[in-house]
């Protein structure tokens, strides 16, 4: 029976959350053994010695077949020093820590992108102080204030004019002069709506249109409606090498609509929700991935 671990920052018994819930039900079905564990439930003693174990809640354990990390951006240091060592030790880590360090940063993830030639919007790195004059010259103004780290539309801001944006900033510096905020071209035709495409092992396994109730999120977390969407050749492309350049074996893809029906690259997702897209699609997206990892891991 293979055996797997879900790196998650609940326990078992306190999750709640939709797409964990579902992966533990898929894999049931399947005769996977699947646990969930924290990254603090670990202790990481680094040796030159190969090792068959770890050690969990201070005893040794065999080592899994696989991991499967549902942190996301909120991954810590601590849970990265985790994935790596796991992946040290041989065992495979769906997706690696690697790709996960990629994403979480935003602005690392749009260099990756942008320099590979793919359509993002045009983003900065905020200076404090900041310029105005610049930040109207080079990304113009509305504009899109983002944490680099940061999820489900969480410390997102669209400012609409100069004094908001100001006022924001100021805002920023006066609780954290030395926060990591970057500042991003306003998409205006992709107002309130968006792509997610859901890739896992290089393959688009579903899509959806989300649309925001009020405002200009339009993540399904905060209330959006979801439909399916027909995908293009040129979404799907852009997707799936997004996902490849960020080596992401499963990636949430979010696709902008842009002008004259172009897609701009939104962000990409290490650990994304399917709580939207299963209700879309049909309750398959679990068992894609975990289809996929038993293929990884030799034992599909």
């Amino acid at each position: 029976m293979p055996k797997g671990l879900i790196i998650y920052n609940k326990k078992e018994s306190d999750i709640t959350d939709y797409s964990v819930l579902r992966l533990l039900e898929s894999a049931r079905s399947k005769n996977i053994d699947l646990s969930i564990l924290t990254p603090e439930q670990f202790e990481l003693v680094v040796t030159q010695s190969d090792r068959n174990s770890i050690l969990v809640d201070d005893q040794p354990t065999l080592l899994p077949d696989f991991i499967l990390p549902r942190i996301g951006s909120a991954t810590s240091f601590y849970a990265l020093s985790v994935i790596r060592q796991l992946e040290h030790l041989g065992v495979y880590s769906c997706n690696s820590a690697n790709a996960i360090k990629n994403v979480k940063d935003k602005l690392l993830m749009h260099q990756i992108l942008a320099y590979s030639k793919l359509a993002t919007p045009k983003t900065m790195l905020a200076k404090f102080p900041v310029d105005v004059s610049v930040i109207k010259r080079e990304i113009g103004i509305p504009l899109i204030i983002k944490n680099v780290t940061g999820t489900q539309g969480r410390g997102v801001y669209l400012c609409e004019s100069e004094e908001k944006f100001s006022d924001v900033m100021e805002l920023i510096y006066t609780n954290n002069a030395n926060a990591n905020i970057i500042i991003q071209e306003f998409i205006e035709t992709s107002y309130g709506r968006d792509l997610r495409v859901f890739v896992t092992g290089g393959k688009v396994v579903g899509c959806m249109q989300r649309i925001a109730k009020s405002g200009f999120k339009a993540n399904f977390s905060k209330g959006a409606e979801v439909q399916p969407y027909k995908l293009t050749s040129e979404a799907e492309w852009i997707a799936t090498e997004a996902s490849r350049l960020l080596n992401l074996d499963v990636a949430g893809v979010d696709l902008l609509f842009g002008e004259d029906g172009k897609f701009l690259i939104c962000e990409a997702n290490s650990s994304p929700q399917f709580h939207g897209l299963e209700n879309v699609v049909g309750k398959k997206i679990a068992d894609d991935i975990l289809d996929y990892i038993l293929v990884k891991i030799g034992m599909k």
